[in-house]
């Protein structure tokens, strides 16, 4: 017996996103290339430019100056103080959150976004506020010959706060997804708590702490907004390398100073983002 065939159309294999028509896709590369080269690589090379117009012997001179050293000084130091720091803070807050139940752990991670979601001015305002000479805090800390405001103590302070949430955030989505199996598989077989945590936990995120330690550690010494309300801004004792940036492009007598000053930042952010790439090659490596 025949049956009767189908009248309908074979089914059309669908379309991947990818699938594109090479006219949309040269296009999108080619938008994507033209933003980068007009609002990111542009203003990178105007940046060096500047900064070697009065020629090299003036760069030179602009970067051994005494606040220019001084600056540099600072700014190592606020960030070899915060960045450790925060990654303590980071690696146990996503320790915590991604590996145990308990209350409160929607606050905790509120409390980790805030600084994303506050201005780093408001921030060094905050810390004004608390800490200030008529703050809550103030007379007790003037009391006991403590100076936080318009000092290093407060300076670091703001970094910390502004930085805090990088080495957390890249943290607990990686142990979040590694679940709990290792360390409840090490666990039984009768390793303790730091063991499990120093040979089981932590090798497994290292990738991804080395990825946030450079993110915070970039964000630390390029912080501008909550340093510069906290800091008193003197030359050679409070001025951070954002600072005396600011400081030189306001004085318009050598006008290649301040992009000098600024390539320093710049080749942080490049450094930043080449170490970037390594660790998400290395990863990617390790992890096929």
């Amino acid at each position: 017996m025949n049956l009767p065939r189908s009248t309908a159309a074979p089914a059309r294999p669908a379309l991947s996103s990818t699938q594109e028509s090479p006219l949309a896709r040269w296009l999108l590369i080619g938008l994507a290339g033209l933003f980068a080269a007009v609002f990111l690589l542009l203003p990178l090379a105007n940046v060096f430019a500047q900064a070697f117009s009065a020629g090299l012997a003036a760069y030179r001179e602009t970067l051994a100056e005494r606040d220019t050293v001084a600056a540099i000084r600072l700014t190592l130091l606020v960030a070899a103080i915060s960045v450790p720091l925060n990654v303590v803070f980071g690696v146990a807050a996503s320790w915590a959150i991604a590996k145990f139940d308990f209350r409160g752990k929607a606050v905790l991670l509120t409390f980790i976004d805030l600084p994303f979601s506050v201005s780093p001015v408001v921030a060094g305002l905050m810390f004004v506020l608390l800490c200030g000479a008529n703050g809550l805090l103030g007379r007790w800390l003037e009391a006991h010959g403590l100076a936080i405001i318009f000092a290093v103590p407060g300076m670091v302070l703001a970094t910390m706060f502004v930085t805090f949430p990088f080495v957390a955030r890249e943290l607990i989505p990686i142990m979040q997804d590694q679940g709990r199996e290792q360390e409840e598989a090490a666990l039984t077989l009768g390793a303790g708590g730091w063991q499990t945590f120093w040979h089981v936990s932590l090798p497994s995120v290292k990738w991804g702490l080395f990825y946030g330690v450079i993110l915070c550690n970039a964000r630390a010494m390029g912080e501008y907004g909550a340093v510069s309300v906290v800091s008193s801004r003197i030359a050679g004792k409070t001025d951070t390398l954002p600072l005396r940036v600011e400081k030189l492009y306001n004085d318009f007598s050598h006008p290649a100073a301040p992009f000098a000053v600024a390539t320093l930042l710049a080749l942080l952010a490049l450094v930043t983002l080449a170490v970037k790439t390594y660790l998400q090659w290395k990863s990617r490596r390790e992890g096929a």
